[in-house]
């Protein structure tokens, strides 16, 4: 199984809430739609933007959307008594239910699905 890690930090000059990093994970959700909307040329602008210039900004966008979604991990774990490895497990025993992955060991080999 291919995977992507992305190790992203805990940002230590904010206090956030569940609320507010709820919010802020839909503006930024908001802000790379937008950006794939000028690629496609959905944005209503007269022009489409540059193609290599937007996968930038989309890029750009989905990082913000990535962060604001690991710094709500962050408020689960620690105002919440989350457990992100356990949760992470069960989604992917999920996605493995839904027939969007298939059977697969893990490197430390745990078997999923």
């Amino acid at each position: 199984m291919r995977t992507k890690t992305i190790s992203l930090p805990r940002l230590n000059r904010l206090t956030p809430t569940l609320e507010s990093t709820a919010l802020k994970l839909m503006e930024e959700a908001g802000e790379l739609a937008e950006a794939i909307g000028k690629l496609r040329g959905l944005s209503g602008e007269a022009f489409k933007a540059d193609e290599e210039e937007t996968v930038a900004i989309i890029m750009s966008e989905l990082l913000d959307v990535a962060q604001t979604a690991v710094s709500m991990m962050f408020v689960l774990e620690e105002n919440y008594n989350v457990n992100i490895e356990e949760a992470m497990e069960k989604h992917i025993n999920k996605l493995c239910r839904k027939g969007y992955l298939a059977k697969y060991e893990s490197s430390r080999g745990e078997e999923f699905c």
